[in-house]
């Protein structure tokens, strides 16, 4: 089968298509025919090294997380799915084990999504059918955007009329935690790059700040003088989020979703609390995104396509170029 393989640690630029044997399932187990593929900024920071003391690779590593497909075969004591079932959710390399406990339990774990097939644990609640009515290629975007918004809305404990500040709206988490929060009846105030302005509204967003030619604290203070009841942080990075925090008004809230976690120590308000967010696979959670999806309150954000020898490019692409929405490799043509 074809995949996108990556012999040794790196960037993108390791990767490259290649025939590799097909995975078979064991106990436990699915085979799934992969329809669609969503790209992860995750799948790039695990290639990286950066976890690989917690969670080292084994070479030859396929990437890929988010999927949807077609199971083609289960293993000795599946009972949950059977051939033919419809299937979509997300799953980490199987090194990840540790790591995978954090998303989900019973752990949900692959061979890597970015390839023909690929095999899944079944026992976990990371993965669930897709229903009659929503494409693959719809399904397959939703799950880390989807579960690291439902895990947002979780801590934030959102009430409607907060202000909220959301940085990086424009990206693929962003196309998911705008439109909750909107469904939510919160006020939206978007960080967006101007080409982006219509697409960030159209998910819900009430506001919107030019941040590349307009400083975030001094606009959101202009337009809220006592500051935002909250600000969810998918994009600024330690130093960066500390000095934007103090757009966040006295009590208010700062969840974080972007890598790496700040210390909390690192804030030097007593009033600001500061909680990271991890995306948590509940059981039920994504059979709510898909009926979430089916009801246009999550809207598809796929912003560019791939075929599956493209793949090696789409992460690069990726890497090196301003992403609106979710990248997307298919696998299959009917998806």
């Amino acid at each position: 089968m074809r995949a996108v393989v990556a012999k040794r640690y790196g960037q993108a630029e390791v990767l490259a298509v290649e025939d590799v044997p097909v995975p078979l399932p064991g106990p436990g187990q699915i085979q799934v025919r992969i329809r669609a593929a969503a790209i992860n900024p995750a799948d790039l920071r695990t290639l990286s090294g950066v976890w690989r003391d917690l969670s080292p690779l084994t070479f030859p590593h396929v990437p890929g997380s988010d999927f949807a497909g077609t199971v083609t075969e289960v293993g000795p004591g599946v009972t949950r799915f059977v051939q033919g079932d419809e299937v979509f959710g997300t799953a980490l390399p199987r090194a990840a084990k540790k790591m995978a406990t954090v998303l989900s339990d019973p752990p949900s774990l692959t061979t890597g999504a970015m390839a023909e097939y690929a095999v899944f644990e079944a026992d976990t609640p990371a993965i669930t059918r897709r229903p009659d009515g929503l494409s693959a290629d719809h399904a397959a975007t939703l799950p880390i955007p989807g579960l690291t918004s439902l895990a947002v809305l979780r801590e934030g404990g959102f009430e409607a009329g907060q202000r909220v500040l959301v940085t990086g709206a424009a990206g693929g988490v962003g196309g998911a935690v705008v439109p909750l929060l909107a469904a939510s009846r919160v006020h939206v105030i978007a960080t967006a790059l101007p080409e982006d302005d219509d697409h960030v509204r159209d998910l819900g967003a009430t506001e919107v700040i030019d941040y590349r030619t307009t400083n975030t604290i001094t606009e959101t203070l202009r337009r809220h003088p006592g500051g935002v009841d909250a600000m969810v942080n998918l994009v600024l990075p330690g130093p960066a989020l500390v000095e934007a925090s103090h757009a966040i008004r006295p009590g208010g809230h700062l969840l974080n979703v972007a890598f790496p976690s700040p210390d909390p120590s690192a804030f030097d308000r007593a009033d600001l609390t500061v909680r990271t967010v991890y995306s948590t696979a509940r059981a039920g959670d994504l059979d709510h995104l898909a009926a979430q999806a089916l009801a246009g309150t999550l809207p598809s954000t796929v912003s560019r396509r791939y075929a599956l020898d493209e793949g090696a490019r789409a992460y690069g692409d990726l890497m090196h170029s301003h992403v609106r929405g979710k990248l997307l490799v298919t696998a299959d043509a009917t998806s």
